[in-house]
């Protein structure tokens, strides 16, 4: 075939396929719901100086102690959730005790305990008289025998849900059959929902959760799984990473819909525990804080961490007791399956100080709350919780950490200034609020443009007023007016423009 009736065959397909119109994608349906860029669903493009940063909790108070004889050293897997004006508390109350080549923890059996506050800082533990310990009810004890490894709470916000079981809970490991759903009136005092487990293949050796998840109707769980070997009530063999599975199910008793989380562009890492729930300020987004867990081995490093007598003793029964440290994820997810998580540290273990950088440290509890901020005017605040001071001693400790409302990311920007274009969007709603932060001289600004990027009049740049200041609820105006009525239900695409600036969120208010 001639060299020349070939080229022109090649340059008549280029033209067919250019030929072909390009459809855009359909609009995002984001109604009157707040949108965080924790992910870049709602991202187009970001230029200039412009890009998604994580950001990092502030450390705080240290809010508990558990140093009761029923508690101890090994206390953990806490669950955390605010019901009404009462904040709530669940962990397992646990010790153990580190001598030369060995790691013991019989000095009582694990229970699990509940404490309450009114602000999220100060808690008190009742006297429930539901299970003795050495002879005495008066403890803050509501479970014992099994599911007491891993209990783990919440709140039923299925509107069907019958008040018997207004709160849920699922529990159990392996050696005792899998997964156990519980039931109660009043998140104190519990019982099975049946007598056989409810979920039974998976490792479950970590805290293994679930909720009611609004936004798609149905229980979700999210368990512990092995990448690789058997993890059996029969057969204990597991290998590769300790990972995430999760399920569904319309009545909390049979689970399916099975799957394996999967990442954007994250590598298989060692993810202890998951916590992951509905982010109540926006519950279409699920966020998970997973503790990634590393052995490290011995170095001049390891060495160089804080405790170093006590991380050789406990590695002289197992060394990765003594050389393994273990650090706060942040990931988030749309569906459920699949998450955008941040590779970077989230919860980082901090400045070298006793009873951190340690195996068992950074473990976030489940979940996010929202608190009073301590400075006096300012808004609230969310409040994060993780333990340290683990494996010795009385009893650990539990930290609180903040984070202004939605403060997990930002799209951020130097002074030399960048832009965030959103995908298409439709909204509903009668102005735009903005959850941002900027510098005395920075700045922060909207255009709201037609899906092929074209300025709409009267809500151009350069009509809108800049906006500088630091406030998780700003109205935007574009010639002093802030109604956008007139383009809800209309798709639209964002231009934002940043100047030394922080945008963590926006909504269309109705």
């Amino acid at each position: 075939m001639p060299t020349r009736f070939i080229r022109n065959s090649i340059l008549f397909s280029l033209l067919l396929i250019c030929a072909i119109p390009v459809f855009a994608a359909e609009p995002l349906l984001i109604g009157d719901r707040r949108e965080l860029f924790i992910d870049e669903a709602l991202v187009d493009k970001l230029t200039g100086e412009a890009e998604i940063r994580l950001q990092h909790p502030i450390s705080r108070e240290v809010v508990f102690k558990f140093d009761q004889p029923w508690e101890g050293s090994s206390s953990g897997y806490h669950t955390i959730f605010k019901d009404g004006d009462l904040y709530r508390l669940y962990y397992r109350g646990s010790h153990i005790i580190v001598s030369e080549g060995r790691i013991n923890t019989g000095s009582h059996k694990p229970f699990y305990c509940y404490a309450e506050s009114n602000d999220g800082i100060h808690w008190t533990r009742p006297e429930l008289g539901i299970v003795e310990f050495k002879g005495s009810k008066k403890n803050n004890i509501i479970l014992e025998g099994r599911g007491t490894h891993n209990f783990a709470p919440f709140k039923d916000e299925n509107p069907n849900c019958k008040p018997a079981a207004k709160y849920k809970a699922l529990a159990g490991i392996q050696s005792e059959g899998g997964l156990y759903a519980f039931q109660s009136t009043d998140g104190i005092h519990w019982k099975l929902m049946q007598e056989k487990p409810v979920i039974t293949k998976g490792a479950f050796d970590s805290q293994n959760l679930a909720f009611w998840d609004s936004d798609q109707k149905t229980y979700r769980a999210y368990y512990r799984i092995f990448t690789k070997g058997i993890t059996t009530s029969k057969t204990w063999k597991p290998e590769g990473d300790r990972a995430i599975r999760t399920a569904t199910s319309d009545d909390f008793l049979n689970w399916g819909n099975e799957a394996d989380l999967t990442y954007e562009d994250s590598p298989s890492e060692q993810l202890y525990t998951n916590q992951i729930k509905a982010y109540h300020r926006a519950p279409h987004i699920r966020i998970g804080f997973p503790a990634r867990y590393i052995e490290r081995g011995w170095s001049e490093s390891m060495k160089a961490l804080p405790d170093l007598k006590r991380r050789e003793l406990r590695a002289s029964s197992v060394e990765r007791y003594g050389t393994a440290i273990s650090e706060g994820l942040l990931m988030a997810s749309r569906d459920g399956v699949h998450f955008k998580r941040w590779n970077e540290a989230f919860l980082r273990p901090g400045l070298e100080r006793s009873g951190t950088w340690q195996y068992g440290h950074q473990f976030i509890a489940e979940h996010v709350v929202e608190t009073k901020s301590t400075l006096p005017g300012a808004p609230d605040e969310l409040s994060i919780y993780a333990p340290e001071d683990y494996w010795h001693g009385k009893g650990g400790a539990l930290r609180r950490y903040t984070l202004r409302l939605d403060g997990f990311t930002s799209v951020r920007s130097s002074m030399k200034g960048g832009e965030l274009i959103s995908k298409p969007i439709i909204f509903e709603g009668s102005k735009l609020s903005v959850n941002f932060a900027t510098s005395a001289a920075g700045s922060l600004r909207i255009e709201l443009q037609t899906p092929k990027g074209k300025p709409i009049q009267g809500f151009t740049l350069r009509e809108c007023a800049d906006l500088f200041g630091d406030s998780v609820d700003r109205i935007v105006t574009w010639n002093q007016n802030a109604d956008v009525s007139s383009l809800q239900g209309k798709p639209i695409r964002l231009l934002i423009q940043l100047k030394d600036a922080d945008l963590f969120s926006f909504q269309f208010q109705k």
